[in-house]
């Protein structure tokens, strides 16, 4: 998985740099998933991936192309702030399916 920040835009109003993004994912096949492309863009800018949300988050048809959108964040309170509900449910690990015990 090769990522590639395509622009980069500094919002100081909102303490946050903004980033569009290009994956080339031909090297595993499938799409990777929005944790791992958090956690591949928080390693490249040197990170906490809890200041990286993945925005938007799209492959090309019959391509191995993701382009995308995140925003990494200067704080978790500004992050906390700033972002809307849905996209942090988006980016939060999955929740583990609850076991339903028998007796």
């Amino acid at each position: 998985m090769e990522i590639k920040i395509v622009s980069e835009k500094e919002n100081p109003l909102l303490k946050r740099r903004e980033l569009n993004f290009q994956i080339e994912h031909s090297e595993i096949g499938s799409t990777p998933s929005r944790p791992d492309v958090k956690k591949a863009i928080a390693a490249m800018l040197k990170k906490d991936a809890e200041l990286v949300f993945v925005r938007k988050f799209e492959t090309k048809t019959g391509t191995h192309m993701v382009l995308g959108r995140a925003n990494v964040y200067d704080s978790t309170e500004q992050a906390r702030f700033t972002e809307p509900e849905y996209i942090k449910k988006r980016n939060s690990p999955p929740e583990e399916p609850k076991k339903e015990e028998k007796g």
